[in-house]
């Protein structure tokens, strides 16, 4: 919390704090990798200033979902759909559920 009483945004899921270098260390990849599943739109990452790619942590749960196919033998391009139908079922189980 900061000194007015509000989260940073480093607590926020949404918020760009990573840089292309950084989430692919994380996730144990490339950056190729990064690049290629935002080519098949699971993930467009945000761009500072310059112009580069920046993270969520939402988005390093996603893309570290669709590492985990791809090294399962899964095509890139069919992991990427795979993840997006399960965030969608995701979302209308929490909205039904409510």
């Amino acid at each position: 919390m900061t000194a007015d009483g509000s989260f940073s945004r480093l607590d926020d899921d949404d918020y760009p704090a990573y840089t292309m270098g950084r989430a692919a260390e994380m996730l144990g990849t490339t950056q190729g990798f990064l690049r290629a599943i935002g080519e098949a739109r699971l993930i467009t990452p945000l761009r500072s200033e310059g112009g580069h790619r920046r993270y969520s942590r939402y988005q390093l749960r996603i893309a570290a979902r669709a590492r985990e196919l791809v090294d399962q033998g899964t095509p890139i391009e069919a992991a990427c759909r795979i993840v997006i139908l399960e965030d969608q079922l995701e979302e209308a189980q929490r909205i039904n559920a409510e």
